[in-house]
């Protein structure tokens, strides 16, 4: 209201030729909800209200971050011969509530055959959600260190696929179990030391760690000196690590030549993610190096993560905390 007395103000017509004028830009840019990296061609991300699949927050509740989302890549170096995943990312896919709380029954229930239901149902449920069918993944039950009373019930459950990380433990431990249960099929999953390659080949239907060229020469003279030659995985040091085995991804294609012109044939590449980062980035290089060479099979995923890794095209997992409960050490 105008003061007493006091004239009113007159308003300014804007005429014909003059410009209505904008208020002015401001000083700093406004801050938007983190939309997250470009994306890449073929990347596939999780839609915006796909909740279940813990990617996204619910519409409504969205709040500034700088942590990455489902729909954004790693940070990488540029360098065509190795790919640095970093930390923090999230994982793109949670399983849902049921199945989380179907894992944590599994450590708690009372007999091996609940524990393996509760696991293939798992199995069953992520297979699904990516469209593929259970029967594309092989359950290595991991017996490392467990003894011949802790695996039995697990056999009469109807298991029949067991991982081990040394031969000589295997030597020792299985001959009579697969007396009884010829059908049982075992994976070398651990380290194999060249010396060892005979008695890997004449013990293991699968080897997942082929991994530098004195092993491939090893294991081929083995396989020619047998007469047998198991199901062979080259192992992929995924996140190049120095305390890990397997080559390096910038070795990976001379050593399957290696491994070819040796007379061996390579079904597919094995790699375990390092600990304490989000798997997913891991697991989805896994399967475009086995694409990109031809290679059907790709053995990725444990206890903790091994829903993810069925979602990203994983043929073999290996689980043995869920199975059998927490290890024994050695």
């Amino acid at each position: 209201m105008n003061a007493i007395g006091a004239k009113p103000r007159r308003r300014r017509r804007v005429g014909r030729g003059h410009k209505q004028r904008t208020p002015p830009r401001a000083r700093y840019p406004v801050q938007l909800p983190h939309q997250g990296a470009p994306r890449r061609a073929g990347q596939t991300i999780a839609a915006d209200n796909d909740v279940a699949s813990g990617g996204q927050e619910p519409r409504g509740k969205a709040a500034i971050t700088s942590e990455p989302r489902i729909g954004e890549q790693p940070a990488t170096r540029n360098c065509a011969a190795t790919r640095e995943v970093t930390a923090g990312h999230r994982r793109p896919y949670t399983p849902p509530a049921e199945q989380s709380q179907a894992r944590e029954k599994a450590h708690m229930t009372d007999t091996a055959e609940q524990r393996l239901a509760l696991v293939n149902a798992a199995i069953g449920t992520a297979a699904t959600r990516a469209r593929r069918a259970p029967s594309e993944v092989t359950l290595i039950a991991v017996s490392k260190t467990q003894t011949a009373a802790a695996i039995t019930p697990l056999i009469e459950a109807g298991h029949r696929v067991f991982g081990e990380n040394r031969v000589q433990e295997t030597a020792d431990k299985w001959p009579s179990l697969r007396a009884d249960h010829p059908d049982i099929r075992l994976h070398l999953i651990g380290q194999l030391q060249s010396n060892k390659a005979a008695d890997a080949v004449a013990l293991f239907d699968a080897i997942h760690s082929l991994d530098r060229s004195s092993l491939v020469s090893a294991v081929a003279r083995a396989c020619d000196a047998a007469g047998r030659s198991p199901q062979l995985f080259i192992q992929v040091n995924i996140g190049d690590e120095a305390q890990k085995g397997g080559c390096l991804i910038a070795a990976l294609p001379s050593l399957l030549v290696e491994a070819r012109d040796a007379g061996l044939a390579i079904d597919g590449l094995m790699a375990i993610p390092p600990d304490g980062t989000e798997a997913a980035p891991y697991f989805a290089l896994l399967a475009e190096l086995a694409d990109r060479h031809g290679l059907p099979q790709r053995s990725m995923g444990m206890s903790g993560d091994f829903e993810t890794a069925v979602m990203l095209g994983a043929t073999h997992i290996r689980v043995g905390t869920a199975l059998f409960g927490a290890r024994a050490d050695g």
